[in-house]
């Protein structure tokens, strides 16, 4: 498929560094993949799911990042999911990043490459990630990539279990000597010295934090916006708390201690003390919000929460943080 470009986004963010103008900014939607009991992607429920993004009007719909399971599909499939992506969201005028991370950085250069030709927002990326990487290697990558990627912005990925996690002052010098072609940043904050450091060395680039910490990323100045846990509870309720933002920030902050409370409370134990990943907990939160039939079911061999336990928070979550489910 060759989709032609997409139409400009509605927010936009004047880098201070490189001179780039990108579109990277607010609530990002990501695409998580319904899994049939055969192992196989339900391609029928994942429309339907697009569809529901694009009617929650969310600032923009990703894919194959983590809770994608970008890392648990074959290319014919990694191809599929990216094409179903842009046909709808440049159907609609809806921004969309096209995540081509993969370990092997062969791989995911083969991913960059048919990712451009969808002419996405943004095309996604990790550090190859089986043997850790320098920062001269970190950066030869990004020129690979950024080549790979002919002319589309990168947004670098750096979660906290890559297995190296880049403090600012290095990423910022990383992404200095890899040129313009990286807009963007997605990654985990920190306290005050993290965000401190942020403002300090990352100021040039669209910083995206995670969504539960979306207004305190904002209150400190930092962030763009987020790649976000928030909309796979729920897209809509996540795009009006991030409009709110700029209105009212100390109810978004308000409502943000609450959303890390239910989180804390409720979602992290799965993780802490059962040891399900984040994907498992994302699809979780999509469940309990129940706004599309995504399912809780991984691709073995992870494991996944049973469906019965979003059945039984659902009311919890409701309780705990109705803004987020209004309309």
């Amino acid at each position: 498929m060759q989709a032609t470009a997409p139409q400009t986004g509605p927010l936009t963010r004047q880098s201070s560094g490189n001179g780039a103008i990108s579109r990277l900014r607010g609530n990002w939607a990501t695409l998580l993949l319904p899994i049939n009991a055969d192992e196989s992607i339900d391609f029928g429920r994942l429309e339907i799911e697009i569809e529901a993004l694009i009617e929650a009007r969310v600032d923009g719909v990703y894919s194959n990042g983590t809770a994608g399971e970008f890392h648990n599909q074959t290319e014919a499939e990694y191809e599929k999911i990216q094409e179903l992506l842009a046909d709808r969201c440049i159907s609609a005028g809806v921004p969309f990043v096209i995540g081509a991370c993969h370990p092997d950085p062969s791989v995911s250069c083969g991913r960059i490459r048919r990712a451009a030709r969808l002419a996405p927002d943004a095309i996604q990326v990790i550090l190859p990630d089986w043997v850790p990487v320098t920062d001269p290697e970190a950066v030869d990558f990004l020129a690979i990539a950024a080549d790979a990627a002919s002319g589309i912005p990168l947004v670098l990925y750096n979660p906290p279990h890559a297995k190296r996690v880049l403090t600012p002052a290095e990423l910022g010098a990383v992404l200095r000597q890899a040129g313009p072609a990286v807009h963007g940043v997605k990654l985990a904050d920190g306290g005050a010295l993290w965000y401190s450091a942020a403002r300090q060395h990352l100021a040039d680039w669209a910083v995206f934090v995670p969504g539960h910490h979306l207004a305190t990323g904002i209150s400190e100045g930092v962030a763009a916006g987020a790649f976000s846990n928030i909309a796979c509870l729920s897209p809509r309720g996540a795009q009006l708390w991030t409009d709110g933002m700029s209105s009212n920030l100390p109810a978004a902050l308000e409502l943000e201690r609450r959303i890390r409370v239910f989180l804390d409370t409720y979602i992290l134990p799965y993780r802490i003390g059962s040891g399900y990943s984040n994907a498992a907990l994302d699809k979780l939160l999509a469940g309990i919000g129940n706004w599309a039939p995504i399912g809780t079911r991984l691709r073995r061999p992870y494991r996944w929460i049973a469906e019965a336990e979003a059945d039984r928070l659902r009311s919890v979550a409701r309780a705990s943080i109705p803004e987020l489910f209004q309309g």
